[in-house]
C-alpha cells in the first residue's frame, strides 16, 4: 500500500488501542515507539554498511567499549543487540515491559557528549508514560506488544523511507490533533497552515544556497521541516539548511526532536532547546560554562512560528531587551507581540518571517498600538493574511498570518482577506490546495484583488491610526440584493440588474440580443421558457468553447510524455510545478475562468500521481504488476485485546481494480450490476406491495411489527396454505404417482401417462422420480396458479417468487463477483507493459484533463443559472400576489356558506364571510 494508506491504517489501528487513554497523551506512546525503532533500525544499517553481518550484530554490546564508541562518535548513541527494537519483537512471549525500561535507560547512558543536546531524556515522556498503559506489568506488556506489532510496518531503511516516515509521523500528529481538543495547539499546526507559510519563506529564501531557519515554539517541528522541504526544490545538494528550535514544554520538545532526527537530517545541522523564549533570549553561540560573557546573536534567513495565543507573561525589567527596547514592551496580558519581537530581532537583515497570530493584534490599543505603529512605520509588515475561522484545534478564534522583513524597500501593506476560502474537515475548515496557491501567489505578486487583496500604503494607515483590522481597508462581503420596486409591481427585469452581467455579455456576443426582448422604458423580459436551451445555442458559446480546446491543444500528449513515457525518471514536484504554470498560461487566454479552480484540480490529481511515481521510482516499474492482500481492522472484542486486522481480497498496489474491470472486463462487469440492478428492483417491488396492503392485512404475520418488511417464513406458510386446494390433470396424476410402491409399475405408469411432463423432472438412474421431485413438481404447477388480481394471496405469491429470486440473485451476485475479483487479481499480475501504462494513462492524465476541460462548462452553466435568477426574481409581481389573495378569498367565501352549524356558530361565520365579501 502507499504511505496514505498505510498511514490511515495504522491511525485505525492505534485509535482503537488507545482504549480510554486521551489521544493527546496516546501520541507520546506511538511516536516515542516510532523513534525508537528508527534509531535501532540506523545503527543495524551503519553496522551492515560496515560490513558486521547479521550474526555479528547479534553480539554487540557494551562490553566491547571500543565497538560502542566506534557507533556513537559516528551516529551518536549506541544501542546493545538485546535493546534494538527488532529483538523485542524477536523475544516474542518472553517480551516484558521490564525490556522497554532497561532499554531506555540504557540509552541515555549511550550518547556521545556532542551529540547530548539532541538525544538526552529524549524518552522521558515515554518513560514515565509506560504506567498509564495498564495497571499491572503484564497489561502494559501487552499493550506495548501490540504498539510494536503496529509500528514494525513502518519502514525506515533508505533514502526513500524517510519520506514515508516522516509522512507517516506527520499524519498520526495531525489525527491525534483533531482528537485532543483544546491540548492540540500546543504541539501542532495544521499542515495546511503550515505549507502556506513555508511557501512564502521558500519564495523569498529560493536565490540563497544555505540557510538558517528557526521556529522559537516548536511543537512537533513540523513547520520547519515544510519550510525544509519547500526550499529544498530550490536548493542543491544536502544539508543546507540548518535548523533551530526551542520549545517550552518538555513532551512537545522531544516531539520536536524526534521529528528533525527521523526526517534524515544530519545532527549536525539540528539546534534544538527546550527553554522558555521569551525569558531566555535563544539561539545564540554559547558557552555553558560562562554564558554571559560567551554570549553571541544567532541571526537566521526565516523564522516561522504558531506561538500559543495572547498567553500571559513576565514583561518586568524587559525594556532594556535587546529584543524590546527599540519598539516597547507587550502588556503582561498578551505576549503575543512579544513573540513577533523575538523573532524579528533574529532574523538577518535580509530575513523574512511569518507568524500565527489572533486578530486582535491587528487593531488593540495600548502598548500594542505603539508596538503596531513603529513596526509600520519601519517598513517592517510585508503582508497581513486574514485566516478562516476555526481553522486551528482546540480553538475557533479568527487568526491572521503575519509575514515581516527585517529590511524592506517598499512601504506599503498587502492585506489579504482569505476567510472566504476554505472547506469543511470534520469540526474544522480547511484550506484548500487553491487558497493555499492563492494566497501565495497574492503575497508573492502584490497586486490588488477586488473584494480579495488591498495594496494599502502608509499613508493611509496612518489616516487609520495604524489600526491594521482588515475591514477598515478591504470590503470582502456580498453586495448586498437590490429590488426594483417598479419590476416588483409590474414585472419585467430593470435593464440596470441585467447591466451587472455584462462581463457575460461582453464575452459572448449575441447572447444578450439572443435571450432579451424589450418589454418597457428600461425593462426587459425573455420570452422563452428554456432559457438554457437558446442560451446554448448562441453562435459565441461554441466559439467560447473551441477556443478553450484550441487553449489546451497538445496539453494531454504533453502529460503522457512527461508522465508516463518518462515514468521512471519524471520529478513529481518539480513536474507538478511545470504542470501548474502551463495550465496557468494556457488558461489566461480564456477569459472568465479561475486558474485557481484549475489548480485545485491539478493537486487533488496529483496527490494520486505522486503518491505512485513513489512507489514505482523507489520499487520498480514491476510495482505496477504487483496486487497486495485487502487488509481491514476488525473491531475488537476487549480493551486490551490488540486488534485484528484480517484479509478481506486482494488491490492493487498500483492499479485500481475497479479501472482494471471497467477497462478489462467490462462484460463480466455488466453481467454483476445487472443483478446489483435488479436486486434493487426487488426491494423497490416489496416496498410498493406493502404500500398496497390494507391495515388489516399489515397486522397479519406475514408482515414484521415495524411493518417495514415481510417474514419469509411466514409468507412461505401462507402462500402453501393458499395453493394446497389448487389441483389441475397434472396434479392428480403426480398424486396418483406417490401411491404407487412398485418400480415396475412406477415405470408403467410414467409410460403410459401422457399428461404428466416427466421432463420437467429430475429421474432417477433406475428411470423412476424421487417423492422429493414429485413434490417439488406439484408444488412448482400450484404456484402456477393465477389468484384474482390484487387480491392478498397474489400478492403474498409475488412476494414468494421474489424471495426466492432474490435468494439466487444473491448468491450468483456472490460468486461471480468472487470470479471476477480473482481474474483481475491475475490480470493485474499477468498484464504486459503497453496496457499496464494504458491503464496509468487513464487513471493519471484523463481525469486531470477532464476535470480542466469541465472548467468552461460549469462556467457557462453558472452564467446561465444567474441569467435564469435574475429572470425569476421578477416573474412573480405583486398584482399576481393580490390576485391569489382574491382568488382565495372568494374560495374561503364559497366553502363557509357550506357549513352548518349551531345558531352561534352560524352568526360567527356569517360575520367571517363579510369580512371576506370583494
Amino acid at each position: 500500500m502507499n504511505k496514505q494508506q498505510l498511514a490511515s491504517t495504522i491511525w485505525q489501528s492505534a485509535n482503537q488501542m488507545r482504549s480510554k487513554i486521551e489521544a493527546n497523551e496516546y501520541k507520546d506512546y506511538i511516536l516515542g515507539f516510532m523513534f525508537y525503532k528508527y534509531i535501532s533500525e540506523r545503527e543495524i544499517q551503519f553496522l551492515k554498511d560496515e560490513g558486521y553481518t547479521d550474526v555479528d550484530i547479534k553480539k554487540v554490546n557494551e562490553k566491547d567499549v571500543q565497538l560502542a564508541q566506534h557507533i556513537r562518535q559516528n551516529i551518536g548513541y549506541f544501542i546493545s543487540y538485546n535493546n534494538l527494537f527488532s529483538t523485542w519483537l524477536e523475544k516474542g512471549d518472553d517480551f516484558n515491559i521490564a525490556n522497554v525500561r532497561d532499554a531506555l535507560n540504557a540509552f541515555d547512558l549511550n550518547i556521545e557528549e556532542t551529540y547530548k543536546k539532541i538525544f538526552e531524556n529524549i524518552f522521558k515522556t515515554l518513560q514515565s508514560g509506560l504506567s498509564k498503559l495498564g495497571d499491572t506489568a503484564q497489561k502494559q506488556t501487552k499493550s506495548v506488544k501490540s504498539l510494536l506489532k503496529l509500528i514494525r510496518r513502518i519502514p525506515m531503511d533508505g533514502k526513500q523511507d524517510y519520506d514515508i516516515l516522516g509522512f507517516i509521523y506527520e499524519y498520526l500528529i495531525s489525527m491525534f490533533a483533531a482528537n485532543a481538543g483544546k491540548k492540540a495547539g500546543e504541539f501542532y499546526t495544521p499542515h495546511e497552515v503550515s505549507i502556506l507559510m513555508s511557501e512564502i519563506i521558500a519564495e523569498n529564501l529560493k536565490h540563497k544556497k544555505h540557510i538558517r531557519i528557526y521556529d522559537p515554539t516548536s511543537g512537533s517541528g513540523s513547520l520547519l521541516i515544510n519550510i525544509g522541504t519547500s526550499i529544498s526544490r530550490f536548493i542543491s545538494g544536502e544539508n543546507k539548511v540548518d535548523y533551530y528550535a526551542q520549545e517550552l514544554k518538555e513532551n512537545t520538545y522531544n516531539l520536536t526532536r524526534m521529528n528533525l532526527v527521523m526526517r534524515g537530517i544530519n545532527p549536525a545541522n539540528i539546534n534544538v532547546r527546550n527553554g522558555d523564549t521569551l525569558e531566555d533570549d535563544w539561539p545564540f553561540f554559547e558557552n555553558d560554562q560562562n554564558r554571559e560573557q560567551t554570549y553571541q546573536l544567532v541571526k537566521v534567513d526565516a523564522v516561522v512560528s504558531n506561538p500559543p495565543y495572547s498567553q500571559k507573561w513576565h514583561p518586568k525589567d524587559k525594556e532594556y531587551d535587546p529584543r524590546y527596547k527599540e519598539f516597547g514592551i507587550a502588556p503582561k496580558a498578551k505576549a503575543d507581540y512579544a513573540f513577533l519581537l523575538h523573532e524579528l530581532y533574529h532574523l538577518e537583515d535580509d530575513g523574512i518571517m511569518t507568524i500565527v497570530l489572533p486578530h486582535g493584534v491587528l487593531f488593540r490599543g495600548g502598548e500594542e498600538g505603539k508596538i503596531r505603529e513603529t513596526l509600520i512605520e519601519r517598513n517592517h509588515i510585508e503582508a497581513i493574511i486574514g485566516l478562516p475561522a476555526n481553522i486551528f484545534f482546540g480553538t475557533s478564534i479568527s487568526t491572521v498570518v503575519i509575514v515581516l522583513k527585517k529590511t524592506r524597500k517598499d512601504s506599503d501593506v498587502m492585506i489579504i482577506d482569505a476567510s472566504k476560502g476554505f472547506e469543511k474537515a470534520g469540526k474544522n475548515n480547511k484550506l484548500r490546495a487553491c487558497d493555499i496557491k492563492k494566497i501565495a501567489d497574492t503575497v508573492r505578486l502584490r497586486q490588488p484583488i477586488e473584494k480579495y487583496a488591498a495594496l494599502v500604503t502608509k499613508n493611509k494607515i496612518r489616516e487609520k491610526e495604524y489600526n491594521l483590522n482588515i475591514p477598515r481597508y478591504l470590503d470582502s462581503s456580498d453586495d448586498p440584493e437590490t429590488w426594483d420596486i417598479r419590476a416588483t409591481m409590474f414585472g419585467g427585469i430593470p435593464m440596470h440588474e441585467a447591466a451587472l452581467l455584462n462581463e457575460y455579455w461582453d464575452i459572448f456576443p449575441g447572447l444578450f440580443d439572443a435571450l432579451f426582448k424589450e418589454m418597457s422604458e428600461g425593462y426587459l423580459m425573455i420570452p422563452f421558457e428554456d432559457i438554457k436551451a437558446v442560451a446554448l445555442e448562441v453562435p459565441s458559446i461554441k466559439e467560447y468553447r473551441q477556443a478553450f480546446t484550441a487553449s489546451f491543444d497538445g496539453f494531454y500528449k504533453s502529460l503522457y510524455e512527461s508522465l508516463i513515457e518518462d515514468i521512471l525518471d519524471v520529478n513529481a514536484q518539480s513536474k507538478k510545478d511545470e504542470v501548474c504554470q502551463d495550465i496557468f498560461n494556457r488558461i489566461s487566454k480564456v477569459k472568465l475562468l479561475d486558474k485557481y479552480k484549475a489548480y485545485q484540480i491539478l493537486s487533488e490529481d496529483w496527490d494520486v500521481i505522486s503518491a505512485d511515481l513513489e512507489m514505482i521510482q523507489s520499487e520498480g516499474f514491476e510495482a505496477i504488476f504487483k496486487v497486495d492482500p485487502n487488509m481491514v481492522i476488525k473491531k475488537k472484542a476487549d480493551d486490551d485485546d490488540e486488534v485484528p486486522e484480517v484479509q478481506e481480497g486482494w488491490k492493487g498496489r498500483i492499479l485500481p481494480f475497479e479501472l482494471v474491470q471497467q477497462e478489462i472486463h467490462i462484460d463480466e462487469l455488466n453481467e454483476i450490476h445487472a443483478i446489483e440492478n435488479r436486486l434493487h428492483e426487488i426491494t423497490a417491488i416489496y416496498a410498493e406491495i406493502l404500500d398496497s396492503l390494507e391495515d388489516d392485512e399489515l397486522e397479519g404475520s406475514t408482515v414484521n411489527e415495524e411493518k417495514d418488511f415481510f417474514v419469509a417464513k411466514e409468507v412461505k406458510i401462507f402462500v402453501a396454505e393458499a395453493l394446497k386446494d389448487v389441483d389441475s390433470p397434472e396434479i392428480t396424476a403426480l398424486e396418483k404417482y406417490l401411491t404407487l410402491s412398485k418400480k415396475n409399475d412406477k415405470l408403467d405408469y410414467i409410460a403410459t401417462t401422457k399428461m404428466v411432463e416427466w421432463n420437467k423432472m429430475t429421474v432417477n438412474k433406475d428411470g423412476t422420480f424421487s417423492k422429493a421431485a414429485i413434490n417439488s413438481r406439484i408444488a412448482q404447477l400450484q404456484m402456477e396458479y393465477d389468484f384474482p388480481e390484487n387480491s392478498f394471496e397474489a400478492k403474498m405469491k409475488q412476494v414468494l417468487m421474489l424471495m426466492d429470486e432474490e435468494t439466487q440473485s444473491k448468491r450468483e451476485f456472490r460468486i461471480k463477483k468472487d470470479e471476477l475479483h480473482q481474474k483481475t487479481k491475475e490480470t493485474i499480475e499477468h498484464m504486459n507493459e503497453d496496457t499496464a501504462l494504458r491503464l496509468l494513462d487513464l487513471k493519471w492524465i484523463e481525469p486531470l484533463v477532464s476535470g480542466i476541460f469541465q472548467l468552461p462548462e460549469d462556467m457557462i452553466y453558472q452564467m446561465i443559472s444567474k441569467i435564469i435568477t435574475l429572470n425569476n426574481k421578477y416573474a412573480t409581481t405583486f398584482a399576481d400576489i393580490e390576485e391569489g389573495i382574491i382568488d382565495t378569498n372568494e374560495t374561503l367565501y364559497k366553502m363557509l356558506g357550506d357549513l352548518t352549524g349551531s345558531a352561534v356558530d352560524m352568526e360567527g361565520l356569517e360575520e367571517l364571510r363579510k369580512s371576506l365579501e370583494v
